[in-house]
């Protein structure tokens, strides 16, 4: 098991936006549920594929919380059956390590993935990141880019000209949030804050960096930059700022 919902002082709060936690486990089922509740949100829950879609058709939900492993997962196909103008974010519980290998799909709206097996605490600072929707950077429909960079949203797939980046989850948000701010320094606090939902110390940070900088800069001029002392940032230079 996952372990107990956190106190509830200990969580971060919703405004009572109306959630589906979509799963086949009972007890997963249980302690998503019981927290996300004790952190202001509203709970609608559903055990398989096809009872997913009903409830989507019914309700305009905020958001769903889906397992990768949920029964009848084909039901959802390719979004094919939701309304085109309703795309509900979707945080998505998975096993696997690298987004390439992780689906299903669910429209066209924003996405996020937490790893199983997942701490509570990443699930809450995921689904806050997720209806937080923040903007920023240069967005074309789900995609965001910098120069030949492009992180489309839809598919959850990033690459460097005609070139794909196989990214793990982790390297994923990393990236995501150096697109989003290109051009801003981000604290190695910031970023873990963001990746994580949790600051976490400086070698786990910069190991994680060091990951994602070889996998995009591994071709064409360098896209992510060290300004000592403060941070990360990404942008069109060779210098640092």
């Amino acid at each position: 098991m996952y372990g107990s919902p956190p106190a509830p002082q200990a969580l971060a709060r919703g405004n009572g936006q109306h959630l589906l936690v979509a799963t086949g486990d009972p007890d997963t089922s249980e302690l998503l549920a019981t927290t996300l509740e004790l952190a202001g949100y509203r709970i609608a829950v559903a055990d398989r594929g096809a009872e997913v879609v009903r409830r989507l058709a019914e309700h305009r939900l905020d958001l769903v919380v889906i397992d990768s492993e949920l029964p009848g997962l084909g039901e959802l196909g390719q979004g094919g059956r939701l309304k085109p103008a309703y795309r509900p974010p979707v945080l998505l519980l998975a096993a696997g390590d690298s987004l390439a290998r992780i689906v299903p799909e669910l429209g066209t709206g924003a996405r996020d993935y937490v790893t199983r097996p997942f701490r509570i605490a990443e699930v809450l600072a995921r689904v806050k990141v997720l209806l937080r929707d923040a903007g920023g950077g240069a967005r074309t429909g789900n995609a965001l880019s910098h120069a030949d960079l492009v992180l489309d949203d839809a598919t959850c797939r990033a690459r460097r000209d005609a070139r794909t980046l196989d990214l793990t989850p982790a390297e994923y948000r990393l990236l995501h949030h150096l697109l989003v701010n290109a051009h801003k320094v981000l604290s190695k606090e910031q970023i873990s804050r963001y990746v994580w939902g949790e600051f976490r110390g400086d070698n786990a940070i910069e190991q994680l960096v060091s990951r994602l900088r070889r996998k995009v800069d591994r071709s064409g001029p360098a896209l992510i930059h060290t300004r000592r002392g403060f941070g990360y940032w990404l942008g069109e230079s060779s210098e640092d700022v």
